[in-house]
This record gives C-alpha cells, structure tokens and sequence, in this order.
C-alpha cells in the first residue's frame, strides 16, 4: 500500500534524506504518533520518507497522515507475532530500496534493527533509535533485570545514535547502553504542533466545582500504566460527585472495567475508549492524573501542561522532576505506591497551581523544532556513513595496489 504525493519543493537533491520507519500497525499509541508526526514535518521539508508497515490497523488508516506507506499484505493477522512480521517486511523493504536512515521510533523497535544489522551487516543503513521509554526497570525480576542489561549493552554497541528525551534521560542511556557520548543526541519528545500549542494556550478551562473534581488520564490500557493502582486509589479518595475519565484503548480494558465495578466506582469511571484528540477533555477536566510504572518522557502529561492543567503523576521516569515541577504545576509521588496516590488525587483538588509556568515547560516539546534537529542529526549520520565508505574504498584499493604484491 503506498500514497504517492507530489514532491516538495525546497531540499536540494544533494540534501535530501530517505528515512524508513518501521511502524508495527496505525492502532493508536504514543510511539507511532509520535513518529508520523515527525515524518510529516520531514516530507513536508522536502525528504524522502517511507512508514514501513506491519499491519494498517483498520479504521485509523483514515486519520494517518499523507505519507508513503510501505506494506506487504497479509490475510491473516500478524497482531501475535507483529515483531518477526515488521522484521520480514523491513528487511524485504531494505532489500529492494536504499535508505540513507532507518529511524527507529521506540524501545520496541530496537530488536528489529539489531535485525537489520545481523540480516544485512555492512549494507545496513546507519540507525538512530529514540529512547521512548525508561532504561532503568525496578518493575523486572533480578534475572530478567541482568538480560535486559546485557540487551541494552548490545544497542550500545549496534546503533549509530541514541536520543534521549532529555539531559537526564541521556545521562541514563549512556550509563546503561555503555554509548559513547558522541552517539547519544538529547531531542525533546516532539508531541506538540506549533499550531495545536497555540490552540491549547487559548482554551479556557471552565472553573473548577466545589461538588466534584473531573480527573482525566489518557494513554494505552496496558499494564505498564497501572490504571488498576489508580482505580484503588480514586476508591479511597474520590468524594460522590468526583468523576475519573479514562480516555484509550488496549488489552486492559475488560480488566479495568471490572475493577471499577468491583471496587463500587464503576459509575463514576467513564473508559472513552481512542479518542482523535483528549482537547475537548481537558477543557472539560479540572486535573491530570498518570499512574504509569515507567515511562520514557509521557507526551500526554505535556498535552495536560499545555492545557494549563495541575498533573499529578507518579515519578515514572527520570525526566519527570524537569517536566512536573511539584508545588509549581503539579505533584510527585512515588511510582506504585496507593495510599501516596489517594493523597494526590486529594490534594490536587484545591491545587491552584501556575498554568503559564506549565504552558512554557509544554513549549518545549514543539514538533518544528525537534523535527529539524532530527534531521541535522540524521543529515551527520550519513555523512559519517559516506566517509567510512570511501575509507574502506581507499583502504581496499591501496591492498589491491600495494607495492610488495606482484602477480605469478
């Protein structure tokens, strides 16, 4: 499947990048918004750039972006196995089209390019892989904790570029990939469109209610983000008038929902289900709350900051004390911990908080900016790349004509 546009205008031929990305399906997810958002701003730019498909996702092929769309088709469903499946398709990709860049958009991508390493070696693009998730995962058993180390030692050693979210995200990276400082870039998480942080810097939020608070969270039902814990929570703290929206979709749903009954708050938990935009949410809600175990950088409690809403979050991740400040635009708490929750979903209540401080911490994380830093950093990796080219070149032609070889 391919959608074939007319080119830009603007990039020199000598300039212009091919990047492929690997994107499991178009089902919603931060990763792979976070990836067509960036594609986007690069075709537009005036770059060749290719999703490399593993399914389309059904109905959500309808709101994907105009870009070209790589697949091979299958009839029956690789959901079950859709690593193996992205890793025959970007290889099938590789192998019949050149790219000057393989962007990898998230940890999970990681292991399809140490395939595409391993499959095609030397002929392997060079591979930048974004860091979308915390490296450090107290959540592991010990055994588990020791293979996930020696695996991130391998990235380490396997990509050209690393890129953290952030300063202390990138501190993390290099102690546990062993990267060099040189192969470690520091993009913050590109979520925001300049036009869409405009939007959101002008919406009024309507006056919060003496009745009841309006808690919002949105992200991926999976149990990384531990709704179960934040159920419990919002059944210790939550008054009769308070209401918790849960805005996404994923294996958890069932699971959350019969929580929700059992625990007798089942009226008062809304599950939207995927939603295009949470705008209309968050005008309508009155804080942000994540419970998440970990996380890389989370784009929706960006979302929530440039709303102007108080967030209260678990600290999931190293990046966090940068991106909430507590006592300014929202709460810590520990990650995991219920009764410290139940604390924050009371206290957040009467949190006045600083909506402007929160604005300029979302401006941070405008698309147009990273995605022009992107493509410096990807410009230099194939720079790098076409010198390593033309050294071996050198190197095998002065072999082939050294002095001291003579022909019998």
């Amino acid at each position: 499947m391919s959608t074939f546009l007319p080119e830009p205008q603007g990039v020199r031929m000598n300039d212009k990048l091919r990047i492929a990305i690997p994107i499991h399906s178009l089902d919603p997810g931060g990763v792979e918004r976070v990836a067509l958002g960036l594609a986007a701003q690069w075709r537009q730019a005036g770059h060749d750039v290719t999703i490399v498909l593993g399914r389309a996702g059904g109905s959500h092929l309808a709101s994907a972006p105009a870009l070209d769309y790589w697949q091979i088709p299958s009839r029956v469903s690789t959901a079950s196995w859709e690593t193996p499946w992205m890793v025959y398709c970007l290889y099938s990709y590789l192998i019949a089209h050149e790219a000057d860049v393989l962007f990898l958009p998230g940890n999970t991508y990681a292991v399809v390019g140490a395939a595409m390493k391993l499959l095609l070696g030397d002929h392997a693009p060079p591979i930048a892989l974004k860091v979308s998730n915390a490296l450090n995962r107290p959540d592991m058993p010990a055994p588990l904790r020791r293979a996930y180390a020696t695996w991130l030692g391998v990235q380490g050693r396997l990509f050209e570029r690393l890129i953290g979210l952030s300063e202390a995200m990138a501190r993390e990276i290099r102690e546990t990939t062993g990267a060099a400082a040189e192969q470690v870039d520091v993009i913050a998480n590109p979520v925001l469109p300049r036009a869409r942080l405009r939007a959101l810097a002008k919406r009024e939020r309507r006056p919060a209610s003496v009745w009841g608070t309006r808690y919002l969270t949105a992200g991926r039902l999976v149990t990384q983000k531990n709704h179960a814990m934040m159920l419990r929570a919002f059944a210790r703290a939550a008054r009769p008038s308070d209401r918790l929206t849960i805005a996404g979709d994923g294996p958890e749903r069932a699971a959350i929902a019969r929580l929700a009954g059992e625990l007798g708050i089942g009226e008062r938990v809304h599950l939207a289900g995927h939603l295009a935009s949470i705008d209309p949410l968050m005008a309508e809600a009155d804080a942000f709350v994540l419970s998440s175990d970990y996380e890389g950088l989370p784009g929706v409690v960006v979302e929530a900051l440039a709303a102007g809403l108080p967030v209260l979050s678990t600290n999931c991740c190293v990046s966090m004390d940068g991106l909430v400040e507590s006592g300014r635009t929202g709460l810590l708490v520990p990650r995991g911990d219920e009764r410290a929750f139940a604390r924050g979903l009371a206290s957040i209540r009467d949190f006045a908080g600083d909506p402007e401080r929160a604005r300029a911490i979302a401006s941070r994380y405008e698309v147009e900016n990273a995605a022009q830093r992107y493509l410096d950093m990807m410009t230099q990796m194939r720079r790098e790349r076409d010198a390593q080219r033309r050294q071996r070149l050198a190197l095998s032609a002065w072999a082939r004509h050294a002095p001291w070889q003579r022909s019998l």
